[in-house]
């Protein structure tokens, strides 16, 4: 109709009085019939579940709907009068997956897998005291030690009434977890190993000064370690032996040495490192515990890192011969690098041997 009485205009021809009456009469009938149409569809797609409207795009389009991760809290509970951070995530009825951090960072070393896993498993990263966001209390009146930190991690779990728990367990990790296993073998449904020793294999050149440290305890060898809570030696950790180094954070380095900067940590962290020593003796007993309990077990390790070499991730197959083993080409915190690579791998482990059925 408009196309109507602009022809009549073209023509220098006076539009009808009827002609326009009956233009403004359709337009303001069509505008009614798309008004409705327009609300029926915005009711209807109000009603839809997000997999309803999803299942309505075009199939190009469902790429962009994406799923709400599952939320991260952030808790604290009060374990022997300390205040003992820790991270949580995933259904609390569902299967627990215990992540347990190395050195010198903390829970924060996880925060990108736990999203990951939390959606079918019940995760629980806590940090270890003088680490992270857990309480630091001053060396001289608290003693850090492999069997106190694993003694935390364990009256945390009960506090958190968690009776069966997959670990995953790298650098410190391995001690404290496995001293956690001797102590309740049937609840460890599972072990994730991530670069975390329990043979002397696993102990190369990068130990030499602080097995010095353990045989004499002098000052001299201790201040000798000093260098082990620099920057430095910090950003060395993230970054040597990465077969991508600029898919590393800065932030990473930044966020642990900022922890280890405070005062009176680094006193905390040579006495970690001198009670490291500590684990040895007990090597035996955890590669006991493997034989006798075979927990399925999954090792996935980066192969050019210079503290824990991949030389400590082959013995385990002596006591665990049916462990699922995959050394990637990456350094100490693979998860930096390679969680695209190792997350499918621990999601894949765990549905087959912890998830619920």
């Amino acid at each position: 109709m408009t196309l109507l009485i602009a022809t009549a205009l073209a023509r220098s021809e006076r539009p009808t009085a009827a002609l326009i009456r009956d233009h403004f009469f359709i337009s303001t009938y069509r505008e009614t019939i798309m008004r409705s149409l327009i609300m029926c569809l915005m009711l209807a797609t109000a009603s839809m579940t997000a997999a309803n409207v999803a299942a309505a795009l075009p199939a190009q389009a469902t790429t962009y709907v994406r799923e709400v991760p599952v939320p991260v809290h952030y808790r604290t509970a009060k374990i022997e009068g300390l205040d003992i951070f820790y991270r949580e995530a995933g259904p609390a009825d569902a299967p627990v997956v215990l992540l347990l951090h190395g050195f010198p960072t903390s829970s924060h070393m996880f925060r990108n897998l736990i999203p990951l896993l939390a959606d079918r498993y019940h995760v629980i990263a806590p940090d270890y005291p003088g680490y992270g966001q857990s309480a630091s209390p001053d060396h001289s009146n608290f003693a850090y030690t492999f069997s106190g930190v694993a003694n935390i991690v364990d009256r945390l779990l009960d506090h958190l009434a968690v009776e069966s728990y997959a670990m995953y367990v790298m650098d410190y990790g391995a001690p404290v977890g496995y001293r956690l296993a001797l102590k309740h073998p049937e609840r460890v449904s599972a072990l994730i190993i991530q670069n975390g020793n329990a043979y002397d294999e696993g102990l190369k050149e990068f130990w030499d000064p602080i097995k010095t440290y353990w045989s004499d305890g002098s000052k001299k060898s201790r201040e000798a370690l000093s260098g082990l809570v620099t920057l430095e030696t910090t950003k060395f950790q993230y970054t040597d032996g990465m077969e991508d180094v600029s898919r590393i954070s800065p932030d990473n380095w930044v966020h642990d040495q900022a922890l280890l900067d405070r005062p009176g940590n680094k006193d905390i962290q040579l006495d970690m490192l001198y009670d490291y020593r500590t684990n040895v003796p007990l090597y035996p007993a955890f590669q006991s515990f493997f034989r006798e309990r075979k927990p399925p077990t999954l090792i996935v390790w980066g192969k050019n890192d210079y503290i824990f070499p991949e030389a400590g991730a082959h013995p385990y197959l002596k006591d665990l011969p049916n462990a699922e083993i995959h050394i990637l080409n990456s350094g100490h915190f693979l998860l930096e690098e390679k969680l695209d690579v190792a997350a499918p791998l621990i999601n894949d482990f765990l549905n087959r041997n912890v998830a619920k059925k």
